[in-house]
């Protein structure tokens, strides 16, 4: 089903759509056209930009956040609780959360008024609706950042703490010991929740849709505007717009996977 679909997709890109009186195969007009428009290539930046920010910034966040549970210390079990949470919220939820907690009317702003830091709830830094999209990151960073402490805190349970510890004794640095002993430990981790979160913020709707800064879109919303075009014809360039997507994302994570083997070989484990 799933290659069916996309060697349908990749037709229909190229022109083979006669359930709507066209059917130019192979054609690659509308992917020409496409990617000839200065806007596409905004959109690319922006599409690469939200979902590289809030992937990284996630996992940063995710490193600390798991460091800290395979210690033992005061309402572990509690705070272990508490930051599983946004995995059983939807994404719609956490949009809506995003709207009430960081709009200009909202209660962050509403709080710093009455605290006195601003004169005006207006007065609130613009975070929605803009093109540095704090609030598409936001939402991405608050939703995935559970699914990556999972991922890697699983991992670091079974690491190998002798090593961590060998390492110490024998004078090594805090951040010695990270880099060289328990980096390469984690590094499994870190690429299966990096690479699944990544794919899912390249191909995302929602939250650039509803809290990013309008045109130009990041290419889903640019896609999900083309088919909603009143001009049927511009369905297949929307198709364009998809797999020049999947096509794009491919190749990151290739790349990705490929810098991951170097990294493997380099410490002599590939």
């Amino acid at each position: 089903m799933l290659g069916g679909a996309v060697l349908l997709a990749v037709a229909q890109s190229l022109g083979f759509a006669p359930w709507y009186g066209i059917n130019s195969f192979p054609d690659p007009s509308y992917l020409a056209g496409l990617w000839g428009s200065k806007g596409f290539w905004v959109s690319v930046g922006l599409t690469l930009y939200y979902s590289l920010a809030a992937t990284l910034l996630a996992l940063l966040l995710a490193l600390t956040t798991a460091t800290l549970l395979v210690r033992s210390f005061h309402g572990r079990a509690v705070f272990g609780a508490l930051y599983r949470l946004p995995l059983v919220v939807p994404y719609g939820v956490g949009i809506a959360l995003a709207v009430i907690m960081m709009g200009n009317g909202g209660l962050v702003s509403r709080g710093l008024a009455a605290l006195g830091w601003i004169d005006d709830p207006s007065g609130f830094p613009r975070l929605l609706n803009t093109h540095a999209g704090w609030g598409v990151i936001a939402v991405y960073v608050w939703k995935q950042l559970p699914f990556m402490v999972v991922a890697i805190h699983a991992v670091m349970v079974g690491a190998d703490r002798e090593q961590a510890e060998a390492a110490v004794v024998l004078g090594a640095s805090r951040s010695d010991v990270f880099r060289h002993v328990t980096l390469p430990q984690i590094a499994p981790g870190i690429l299966s929740a990096t690479l699944i979160c990544f794919a899912f913020n390249m191909g995302a709707f929602e939250a650039p849709f509803i809290l990013g800064g309008g045109y130009p879109d990041t290419l889903p919303v640019l896609a999900w505007r083309f088919f909603n075009d009143a001009d049927y014809t511009m369905q297949l360039r929307g198709m364009a717009a998809v797999v020049s997507i999947a096509a794009l994302t491919g190749a990151l994570v290739l790349a990705y996977l490929a810098a991951y083997r170097a990294y493997e070989r380099s410490i002599g484990r590939a």
